[in-house]
């Protein structure tokens, strides 16, 4: 009988010490949601800071991005957006397709994940749920923050580095992510 050599590598891997028939199953399953996270308008407060971070990273990034537009090989470094530009940059990061992020539950804590929120080691495996009322929420949030803050001092973070942009929209005694509303969220 004679065995193609993928599978002879693939037995191999079982039968040698340390392979992988050595290590435990892999399983993940879905988070499961309440009903605030699958039926309500708003962003549950446990993950309003993630949102907020995700929300400063798309404007962050969009903002960069139009920058590098303006940017020519002899313009010697970065230009200001015009106020027309940038309140145009931000109006779009908020209508954004907002379909990258979703929730994932790692060690029984539930945090929404996507672009710009990664945070120390990935779980080897697991399972994000994405779409359904993520979206909107996202997009909702953003808007919130464009309406809160306004586009001239959104901007004026910007340039100061992605750092200051999201202490803006989410640091502060009131902030998103402050150290009193996790409190809060904790006593729930």
């Amino acid at each position: 009988m004679r065995l193609s050599l993928p599978l002879l590598l693939l037995l191999g891997a079982w039968a040698i010490p340390g392979g992988l028939g050595d290590r435990a199953p892999l399983t993940a399953t879905a988070p499961q949601l309440d009903d605030e996270e699958m039926y309500s308008a708003h962003m549950p407060a446990h993950l309003r800071c993630d949102a907020c971070r995700a929300v400063a990273y798309q404007m962050w990034q969009n903002l960069a991005k139009a920058e590098t537009k303006l940017h020519t090989p002899n313009s010697g470094g970065r230009r200001e957006l015009s106020e027309s530009v940038y309140t145009d940059v931000l109006d779009r990061s908020c209508s954004r397709n907002w379909q990258d992020y979703g929730v994932q539950e790692v060690d029984q804590v539930k945090r929404l994940t996507g672009p710009g929120l990664s945070e120390g080691p990935e779980p080897s495996i697991s399972v994000m749920v994405t779409g359904g009322p993520w979206p909107t929420r996202l997009s909702r949030t953003c808007l919130h923050y464009l309406g809160e803050f306004g586009e001239d001092q959104i901007y004026e973070a910007h340039q100061q580095g992605q750092g200051a942009l999201e202490s803006l929209l989410c640091g502060g005694p009131q902030g998103a992510c402050s150290e009193k509303v996790s409190a809060t969220r904790e006593e729930l």
